[in-house]
């Protein structure tokens, strides 16, 4: 069974996403982002793609799903740059798998 990717996030961030076939959720509140990505994990959503900026509002959605393989939920910048979230989730990740940090 083949997983979809949605992007969830603010408006003009996760339109461009359309053009690549991702599956897309503009969202303007906390509760629409957690609503929505709680649907999409129902709906065989295998990754979803959030933006930073919401993520930061809705820190124990996202905690919630990092404990589930699927789905997994990927922060990227906003379109106001990056808030260095996304990265650091990678970072501990990569140290929690291999016991140390390599990336740096």
């Amino acid at each position: 069974m083949a997983h979809k990717i949605g992007v969830v996030g603010e408006k003009d961030v996760v339109i461009p996403f359309q053009i690549i076939g991702f599956d897309t959720f503009p969202v303007s509140s906390a509760d629409q982002a957690r609503q929505t990505i709680d649907r999409l994990a129902e709906e065989n959503y295998g990754v979803i793609y959030l933006t930073e900026s919401i993520a930061q509002e809705i820190p124990e959605t996202v905690s919630r799903y990092d404990a589930k393989v699927i789905p997994a939920v990927i922060l990227i910048p906003s379109h106001k740059g990056s808030l260095g979230i996304g990265k650091k989730r990678v970072n501990e990740n990569v140290e929690k798998a291999v016991g140390q940090n390599i990336l740096d």
